[in-house]
């Protein structure tokens, strides 16, 4: 399209925000340089978002979305409900705080203090004291999903933690599927089926496939014996271009990539000092698809928009 003398942007959401910043390393090493990056509902280093053994890691970032679904569901004690930016602030401390030294110690963990964290645990997530004693502190997204509406026989969503479902077993420990994406699917299916009938005039048989398998066929290469982590390939790129910026557009009701572990991933990645300022960070009271809120909706343009017109 002979487009090479114009700003150049990368914009990705949720498997595409990794893509996104892996490709801004890889093509700043080949000499392309990119004017921003656009990443919403970002997963960029994946130990921040694996529940796996050993890793303690979900259990402290997850921890203040669940205390967003708690109050969004009105399951916390009243002086937390009153305000959901106070009840995020003290999940927040709490997380990176108390608690998180509390689980590095592990089983060394006095009872005494065990028993004082898990008390702020139940009261910033909604759930039973006795549930939190039975899961050794640690509250797994699946579990969450579960347990925090048992008592209405509903459980909570994971892209969109706002979202009730209804399981044919509510004695089950899991959730049988994710409301929230339910919810969205068939929405998203008739829309694009309707827009390339009409608008585009591509009239076909073939089944819409809105996920398709892309996540099945990755190499993630050495990568892949780990936990994948794409933020150094933004960070090579952000020191090699300067003028590169980032704009990071989060939900709080987001139970697939937590706000708070993106901030996580973004304060641990070894910026210099005069390049934090290239990113901005902004949180919406939605999910992982915060533009299916209206007022989210609203929120997001205009920030991308005044995001767009200072680079």
């Amino acid at each position: 399209y002979e487009r090479w003398d114009s700003p150049l942007y990368l914009v990705g959401e949720s498997y595409g925000t990794t893509r996104a910043a892996g490709l801004s390393g890889y093509l700043i090493d080949r000499g392309i340089a990119f004017n921003g990056i656009v990443l919403v509902s970002s997963i960029l280093n994946f130990q921040t978002a694996r529940f796996h053994k050993g890793n303690d890691l979900p259990y402290i970032l997850f921890l203040p979305t669940y205390t967003a679904t708690a109050w969004y569901h009105k399951r916390l004690p009243e002086d937390l409900q009153a305000s959901l930016k106070d009840a995020l602030r003290e999940a927040e401390e709490f997380a990176i705080g108390e608690y998180a030294s509390a689980l590095a110690l592990g089983d060394r963990l006095p009872e005494e203090r065990r028993k004082q964290v898990l008390s702020k645990l139940a009261r910033l997530t909604g759930l039973r004291p006795e549930y939190v004693d039975l899961r050794d502190l640690r509250i797994h997204i699946w579990k969450f999903c579960k347990e925090l509406l048992r008592d209405e026989r509903r459980t909570v969503g994971r892209l969109d933690s706002r979202f009730k479902g209804i399981d044919a077993d509510p004695s089950d420990s899991d959730p049988e599927h994710d409301p929230s994406m339910s919810a969205i699917m068939p929405p998203f299916t008739s829309m694009m089926n309707h827009y390339a009938r009409t608008a585009l005039g591509y009239k076909t048989d073939l089944v819409y496939e809105i996920f398709g398998g892309v996540k099945k066929p990755w190499d993630w290469g050495s990568a892949g014996e780990g936990h994948p982590d794409t933020s150094e390939a933004l960070r090579r790129a952000l020191s090699k271009n300067p003028y590169m910026k980032v704009f990071v557009a989060s939900g709080y009701f987001d139970l697939a990539t937590p706000y708070f572990a993106t901030e996580y991933t973004l304060a641990h990645m070894g910026l210099d000092p005069t390049l934090r300022g290239n990113i901005t960070t902004a949180e919406y009271e939605a999910g992982h698809m915060m533009y299916i809120h209206g007022p989210s909706l609203g929120r997001l343009r205009d920030d991308v928009a005044a995001f767009l017109s200072n680079t």
